[in-house]
């Protein structure tokens, strides 16, 4: 196996890479997914220094080693991309500045290039209702059995009528559910909890569910689940909706997030508080909430420049 392939080896992983990640995962609560995306960033990383940098220790990097990997890697990643990646060996070195294993963060303060300015993709409420339409759609037409219709429309619903991360979703046990208060309680990023009103839809679809398809409705038993009644995976729930999305005959690019990204935009043009959609969201800074304000202004605009005959 060529150097740009290998993985590090087993004693960098268990003497570098492993401490930091139980220490996200049990001290920072992060996700599974993300967990996923640091290891993947500090592999790509250790992989740049085998061929790149041959002989440079992970312990004594200097800040120009930093700028040598953003300089080469702006060829292989995206800019969004190369920003998660360094973020994440950000954080990888700061933890180990913290306990004295290195004497500097060679990825503080490295330059990188600006990021666009990209408003969120949503779908209009016209699109919504017909990509929500799409599971009971084949089951009339005899494609689909009734309990994955079903389920595949809980699924739908519940990312769009409580604005849940597709992460969340998958993770959503019966225990989090208060069915009459129409209610989810949820933990997000960082295992911080919150309330998601589901909507009165999404309340009578999983009430349906729960009690004609659910096996099992234990505290502790997952709500989504597989045919198999195993939990239902994130890229299952992925590749459902682009099912579903060529169904409608809308992009097939668009992710379980869009669907997040259209619960927020909708609410802020039916005039909701923009801290309330904060809280619903569950982010940390209002400043994560307020690019829906963008697009709901650019949506303003938009029906303005068709209607008004000043425009």
């Amino acid at each position: 196996m060529s150097a740009a392939h290998e993985p590090p080896p087993p004693a960098v992983v268990a003497g570098w890479l492993t401490p930091f990640l139980e220490f996200l995962a049990q001290e920072r609560r992060y996700s599974g997914y993300t967990l996923r995306n640091y290891r993947q960033a500090f592999e790509g990383f250790w992989r740049w220094l085998r061929t790149s940098a041959p002989g440079k220790n992970l312990g004594a990097l200097e800040p120009r080693d930093a700028r040598d990997f953003v300089i080469e890697a702006q060829g292989r990643f995206g800019r969004r991309t190369l920003h998660n990646h360094v973020s994440a060996l950000r954080a990888f070195y700061r933890f180990w500045l913290a306990r004295g294993r290195v004497a500097r963060n060679p990825f503080a303060g490295v330059p990188l290039p600006k990021l666009e300015k990209r408003l969120p993709q949503f779908l209009t409420e016209t699109q919504m209702r017909d990509l929500l339409a799409g599971p009971l759609r084949l089951l009339e037409s005899g494609s689909l059995g009734a309990f994955t219709a079903w389920r595949d429309r809980l699924v739908l619903e519940l990312l769009y009528g409580g604005g849940l991360r597709v992460s969340e979703l998958v993770g959503l046990n019966y225990a989090q559910l208060d069915l009459d208060g129409g209610v989810a309680r949820v933990l997000g990023k960082g295992r911080k909890e919150r309330l998601c009103p589901l909507g009165r839809v999404a309340t009578a679809v999983l009430v349906k569910w729960r009690a004609e398809f659910a096996r099992a409705t234990a505290p502790g038993s997952p709500v989504v689940v597989t045919t198999q009644h195993r939990r239902l995976s994130v890229r299952a729930v992925q590749l459902l909706l682009k099912r579903y999305l060529a169904l409608a005959g809308l992009p097939p690019d668009l992710t379980p997030h869009k669907l997040r990204h259209s619960y927020a935009t909708h609410l802020l043009n039916a005039g909701a508080d923009l801290r309330l959609v904060q809280e619903l969201l569950g982010h940390a800074s209002l400043n994560t909430t307020q690019i829906y304000t963008h697009v709901s202004t650019a949506r303003l605009k938009e029906v303005y420049d068709k209607a008004h005959p000043r425009a």
